[in-house]
C-alpha cells in the first residue's frame, strides 16, 4: 500500500490495464481507419457530383457507402441520395455515363465538361490534403527554412562526439545560410568526410562547432547522425498556413510520382516502393494513433519535459488523400486519368474515339485493376511489409 492507502497494482493488474489500453487503441485505430477511407473517397465523389451538377449533367444516384442499398435518404433535382451498407466512401451514378446517345448524360456532354467532371474528384482530394496540412501547420507552426534545428542526436555519432545537442539551432554551415532549395541536409551531404563548421545558436549564445560527416554510415544512421529540419514559428493567422499547405501537398504529390523513377534508378529498393493494401494501411494507422495518444498522455516530471504532441495520424490522412488523388490521375484504363486521356485525344484529334472501343478498354482495365488490388491485399498477409513509424 502507498501512503494514501491505495493498493499498488499487481503484475496481473498491470497486464490487464496495458491490455485494456491496447484494445482501446486498436478500436480507435479501426474506427479512424474506416472513417478516413469513407471520407477520402466520399470527398472524391463529391467533387465529381458538384462539378457535374454545375454543368447540368444529370446524376441518377449519389450513394454514401457502397451497395447493397440500405435506404433512400431523399431526392433532389432528379438525384436519389442513398445510404448503403458498406461504409467505404461513396459513388455517383451518372446518367448515360458510357453511352453518348443518352441525352443529358455524362458521355453526351462536351469534351470540356467531361474533362472538368473527371478532374474534379482528384482536385477535391488534393484540396482536402492541403486542408489537413493547414491544420497541422496551425498546430506545429510554420517552417523557417532559413534556419535548421537538431531534433535528435544519435549515440556515438559524429554529431555527439563534436558536442552538438538536441534543440540546437543551426544558423549556417561553413558560413553558408539555408534556403528551401538548399537545406542544411543538402549542405551536409555535399561535404562528406570533410570537416565542416556549424554556426550554432544555443541558450541565446552563438558559436561554431566543428564536425565531420561520415560517408561510411548508413542512410538510416545519417552521415552526421542527426535528425535535422527547419525550425517552426507560430502562424499569425490560419490563412498564413495556406501557402505552406499547398507547398506540402505539391511535394507529397511529386514524391509519389517520382517513386517509379527512383525504383528504376535504384534509389529505392523493391520493398521500399512496394504497394500495400488495407492491412498495411491499417497497421500504419495503429502506430500513428498510438504515438499521437501517447504523446498527449505524457506528463512532465521534475527531471524531463513531456514530449510535444505529434500529428502523425493527420499526416497519414493527408498522405492517403493525396495518394488517391494522384493515383486517380494516372493515365490508366478505368481510372479518371484513363478517361481523361481519351478526352484529350478527342480534343487534339477533334474526333471522338468510338464509345464501344473506349468502354471495352475501361472494362479490361477495371478487371486488371481489381486483380492487382486483390494481389496486393493477399500479399499483405502472405508476405507483409514491416512498416515501422520512426
Amino acid at each position: 500500500k502507498t501512503g494514501y492507502n491505495e493498493r499498488v497494482p499487481t503484475n496481473g493488474a498491470r497486464y490487464f490495464l496495458v491490455k485494456r489500453v491496447s484494445m482501446n487503441i486498436d478500436f480507435l485505430s479501426a474506427v479512424i481507419f474506416v472513417a478516413v477511407f469513407a471520407v477520402v473517397i466520399l470527398i472524391h465523389e463529391l467533387g465529381h457530383f458538384v462539378v457535374g451538377r454545375l454543368f447540368k449533367v444529370e446524376i441518377e444516384e449519389f450513394g454514401i457507402g457502397i451497395p447493397p442499398k440500405m435506404l433512400t435518404l431523399f431526392h433532389w433535382q432528379g438525384t436519389e441520395f442513398t445510404l448503403n451498407w458498406l461504409p467505404f466512401g461513396g459513388f455517383n451514378r451518372f446518367k448515360g455515363e458510357n453511352d453518348p446517345d443518352v441525352p443529358g448524360g455524362l458521355a453526351a456532354a462536351s469534351a470540356g465538361v467531361r474533362l472538368a467532371v473527371l478532374l474534379a474528384g482528384a482536385t477535391m482530394n488534393l484540396l482536402f490534403g492541403a486542408l489537413v496540412f493547414s491544420i497541422i501547420f496551425s498546430q506545429v507552426g510554420l517552417p523557417d527554412f532559413g534556419t535548421a534545428q537538431l531534433y535528435e542526436i544519435s549515440p556515438n555519432s559524429p554529431a555527439e562526439q563534436s558536442g552538438l545537442l538536441p534543440d540546437d539551432i543551426v544558423l549556417s554551415i561553413n558560413g553558408e545560410t539555408f534556403t528551401i532549395e538548399r537545406s542544411a541536409s543538402m549542405l551536409i551531404a555535399e561535404h562528406l568526410d570533410e570537416e565542416i563548421a556549424l554556426t550554432i545558436l544555443r541558450d541565446d549564445k552563438t558559436f561554431d562547432i566543428l564536425a565531420t560527416p561520415d560517408s561510411s554510415r548508413s542512410r538510416e544512421e545519417g552521415a552526421l547522425g542527426v535528425a535535422i529540419g527547419p525550425t517552426y514559428l507560430p502562424p499569425t493567422s490560419w490563412f498564413e498556413t495556406l501557402p505552406y499547405s499547398f507547398m506540402a501537398t505539391y511535394e507529397q504529390a511529386r514524391t509519389i510520382l517520382l517513386l517509379p523513377v527512383q525504383m528504376i534508378t535504384g534509389e529505392l529498393g523493391a520493398d521500399e516502393g512496394r504497394f500495400i493494401g488495407f492491412k498495411g494501411i491499417y497497421n500504419i494507422f495503429q502506430q500513428t494513433v498510438d504515438r499521437d495518444v501517447e504523446s498527449r498522455n505524457d506528463v512532465p516530471s521534475a527531471s524531463s519535459d513531456a514530449e510535444s504532441p505529434t500529428f502523425l495520424t493527420l499526416q497519414t490522412i493527408a498522405m492517403l488523400t493525396i495518394t488517391l488523388g494522384v493515383f486517380n490521375l494516372l493515365p490508366l484504363p478505368a481510372l479518371d486519368g484513363g478517361r481523361i486521356l481519351f478526352v484529350l485525344i478527342e480534343i487534339i484529334a477533334r474526333r471522338r474515339v468510338p464509345a464501344k472501343f473506349e468502354n471495352i478498354v475501361h472494362a479490361v482495365g477495371m478487371l486488371l485493376l481489381l486483380g492487382l488490388m486483390f494481389y496486393i491485399n493477399i500479399m499483405d498477409f502472405v508476405n507483409p511489409v514491416e512498416i515501422i513509424i520512426p
